[in-house]
């Protein structure tokens, strides 16, 4: 089978770029043909003067409206150009034969309050909200793809009942990179840190830092006095503000903010503990990852979560409250942390991305007209 993945970026990482990055690699492994079209082919196809422009010069904002209507274009030129190829969309343009919902911003927006507000001042918002609803209530692909079965309820309740049909493949989780540490790696880890044994740590991923939840997790270690929290992520200006955060609720020396980092396996070999109080996921590759390197996750109801989490099994479901989030890093701290490790793991087990990628190839496979190419 000749596959087409479209998105903005696609490459090692986490979010949409790492998750289409998975997803080829993994169907590669089974023998398919994949191909790539992302933002950097979109905009060199155009006249210079204008890709110039759009990448050099104007906003984040107007270079995803560009993309998203540019790229629109371009992509079906590039699937008419390989009849017969299938094609699954992760982001922003209005083409494909599947498109995998990463993500509602209405819905993310409502979970932080104000949502009309939030939608207003910023334009990009407000474009995604109507390009998003076009594409749910018509026909742009044959099918769409939710991460869990909560997400289904919210792409009705956001947009109204969807056209094309849903159906729900979670994320796959990198079970060789993400395994738990044995003890020399954990002392390695710890060792580069700066951290010694008697410290219970508790780490937290992401770089929508309020959002994620991050300002909860750092209230929490004022109920928690023996927890210290890693923060892996951020941009800067968010980083400043979390870090005058922590120095308000008297936890700065407690909190250590690490910026962005490429090799997330040796900050979960160095925690005991993963935390991640988000308002909203569409999934939240990260908890499955923290489940897969043996780490309990204590987290909101939100996104896989409650698929995943079993309270005292692999971690705690909590809810947005620092005293209870608080008290679970305590109940986790005090105990033998070894002990997670096996039942952790064993909750994603079922979780590869090869899986995922045969239940993509099933999906294709199932729809019942030939792949649209340049016609959708």
């Amino acid at each position: 089978m000749h596959i087409v993945q479209i998105a903005p970026v696609i490459g090692p990482g986490g979010g949409v770029s790492g998750s289409a990055y998975q997803l080829g690699m993994a169907l590669t492994a089974l023998g398919h043909t994949v191909e790539n079209f992302t933002a950097s082919d979109a905009l060199r196809r155009g006249r210079r003067p204008f890709r110039s422009l759009l990448v050099h010069r104007l906003s984040r904002v107007w270079y995803a409206i560009a993309f998203s209507i540019a790229g629109t274009r371009r992509a079906r030129r590039f699937l008419a150009e390989r009849p017969g190829a299938f094609s699954i969309c992760h982001n922003a343009v209005m083409a494909g034969d599947i498109y995998v919902n990463h993500g509602v911003v209405a819905a993310a927006m409502q979970a932080r309050g104000d949502m009309l507000w939030r939608m207003l001042r910023n334009p990009l918002h407000t474009f995604t909200f109507v390009r998003d609803r076009i594409r749910y209530r018509g026909h742009t692909h044959r099918a769409v793809v939710a991460l869990t079965e909560a997400e289904i309820r919210v792409l009705n309740d956001v947009y109204g009942r969807v056209g094309p049909p849903v159906t729900v493949i979670p994320h796959g989780v990198d079970l060789e990179r993400f395994r738990p540490a044995v003890a020399a790696e954990r002392r390695a880890a710890r060792t580069m840190l700066g951290l010694d044994d008697e410290h219970r740590v508790a780490l937290f991923v992401g770089h929508e830092l309020d959002r994620k939840g991050l300002p909860l997790a750092i209230d929490a270690l004022a109920h928690a006095p023996t927890v210290l929290l890693l923060v892996v992520g951020g941009y800067a200006s968010a980083i400043d503000r979390m870090r005058r955060r922590a120095e308000t609720a008297g936890v700065a020396d407690r909190v250590l903010f690490l910026g962005p980092q490429g090799n997330l396996s040796t900050h979960f070999a160095a925690s005991d503990m993963f935390v991640l109080p988000s308002d909203y996921e569409s999934f939240g590759l990260v908890i499955t990852e923290a489940l897969a390197s043996g780490v309990p996750v204590i987290a909101t109801r939100v996104g896989c979560a409650p698929d995943l989490i079993v309270d005292g099994e692999n971690g705690y479901l909590v809810d947005r409250d620092a005293a209870q989030i608080g008290d679970r890093f305590e109940q986790i701290a005090a105990t033998d942390i070894e002990r997670w490790h096996s039942r952790c793991r064993g909750t994603v087990a079922h979780l590869s991305w090869r899986h995922a990628a045969e239940r993509y190839v099933a999906l294709l496979e199932s729809l019942p007209s030939p792949p649209t190419g340049g016609k959708r």
